[in-house]
């Protein structure tokens, strides 16, 4: 087959690849997110459900994506029906990468809320405003933020303008660029948290909630999340991996190059937990906090101990590095989609899809005060568009995108792309053809 190359440019290596498949990865989904749906679900047993998840379904259906995206070598869609249209399919299963590219911008509309709220908290931290806050103070604190539409939407315009800033200005000197400033930033500020809650007396409390086991505490509800969030936490589902992987260069290694963004990926969501559950037990609270764990406990937490001012600001820089790079890989998708099949220039449909998910993102905000009355399936606009992408529509994304690479398409191109061990192809194929639907499907009927 004729070598092909993306018109949207490559990236300069394969560790700058991984470097951005990483940051696409790493964000909040790891900082914010992970910490307390661990301790939601009982800590130990809850994580190793989720690093199974990872090694059984997340990797392989991973290295799907970024074989799609290398081999189509244009947008997820394009990528999807060109890769079909090779193995003599249907070009309907370019319908996967447009359902992903819309639930990367539901899931950008409330992410860019919480990330609005990191800003908020970066500042915050850097006046001294949360020096010495008591529990219930913090508590209040966080709720009068959420109570400020206002505010809210300054933080989420913000934050939705660095997003489009970075992507507006392309692969090289925009994603390539960021990349290679902000993830070698985050990987030291994350070691150096971590230094910091080794120093604290219950660094051991930590580390016996985050790897001791305890079936007890697992449901299938738990399940069910840690397999949601092994797709989040690794932006499978959406299209993002496809598009990184349309940028990668044809010498690299998909399988190596995969592992070791799941491993990347897998290490910052579980130092994550080790520099925040210290914390907490050290101050007595409680790890099942829920959503407003880092926003409501850990500011107190950081106020009563030594130099917790400073260490506080670090880590919300962290997260708010995270969730840029993050937010930047929501958009990629669906942005080469528009310059692609539209002809539109970069900075144009950047500005188009930013707009777009800042006007989701006013309902989302809205979620917390004016609009707190409005309701689907029971929740509220922020809660639906959180549980609806990252318990249905990326788990759902990433089978349809196993079912496709592993009965779709012909085995000598998805062998000729990948270029592994015959024994660890046969593991992967059998994979993305059989364990990755049934893990998926049992662990969704076993919820309803």
């Amino acid at each position: 087959m004729q070598e092909k190359t993306s018109s949207q440019g490559s990236w300069a290596s394969r560790w700058v690849f991984i470097m951005a498949a990483t940051g696409s990865a790493v964000g909040l989904g790891n900082i914010w997110k992970f910490p307390y749906i661990t301790g939601e679900n009982g800590g130990g047993a809850f994580v190793l459900v989720y690093l199974v998840c990872i090694l059984l379904v997340g990797i392989p259906i991973m290295m799907a994506e970024v074989f799609i995206g290398r081999r189509g070598r244009k947008n997820p869609v394009d990528s999807l029906e060109d890769v079909a249209e090779e193995s003599s399919q249907t070009k309907a299963w370019g319908l996967i990468g447009i359902v992903g590219m819309f639930t990367g911008i539901m899931i950008f509309s409330f992410y860019s809320i919480v990330a609005g709220w990191v800003l908020n908290y970066i500042k915050a931290m850097a006046t001294g405003e949360l020096a010495g806050l008591t529990s219930d103070q913090a508590s209040a604190t966080f709720k009068a933020l959420l109570a400020d539409p206002m505010t809210l939407l300054g933080w989420h315009t913000l934050f939705v303008v660095m997003t489009v800033f970075v992507v507006a200005r392309g692969v090289n000197k925009g994603l390539e660029i960021a990349t290679r400033i902000m993830m070698p930033a985050l990987f030291i500020l994350l070691l150096v948290l971590l230094g910091y809650a080794m120093s604290t007396k219950s660094f051991s409390a930590g580390w016996h909630f985050m790897f001791d086991f305890d079936f007890s505490k697992l449901s299938w509800g738990a399940v069910l999340v840690a397999l949601g969030h092994s797709f989040f936490t690794l932006s499978l589902g959406m299209g993002t991996m496809m598009a990184y992987g349309s940028y990668m260069p044809k010498k690299a290694s998909i399988g190596s190059t995969v592992l070791a963004i799941g491993a990347l990926d897998t290490l910052v969501a579980l130092v994550a937990g080790l520099c925040i559950f210290p914390v907490i037990f050290a101050n007595g609270m409680d790890p099942a906090a829920g959503p407003g764990l880092m926003f409501m406990s850990l500011p107190v937490a950081f106020g009563q101990m030594p130099f917790g001012q400073l260490f506080g600001f670090l880590f919300f820089v962290l997260v708010g590095i995270a969730a840029w790079t993050s937010s930047i890989s929501l958009m990629e998708p669906a942005v080469a989609f528009i310059v692609e099949r539209m002809k539109v220039k970069r900075i144009t449909a950047s500005i188009g899809i930013g707009f777009i998910v800042w006007l989701l993102g006013i309902a989302c905000l809205g979620s917390f005060n004016f609009m707190s009355n409005i309701t689907l399936f029971g929740k509220n606009i922020f809660d639906f568009l959180d549980y609806a992408t990252a318990n249905i529509m990326l788990p759902l994304g990433g089978i349809f995108t196993a079912l496709f690479a592993g009965w779709a398409v012909k085995s000598k191109f998805s062998a000729e792309e990948l270029s592994i061990s015959k024994l660890f192809f046969s593991y992967w194929k059998i994979s993305v053809m059989v364990i990755s639907p049934i893990a998926v499907a049992i662990v969704f009927v076993l919820n309803l």
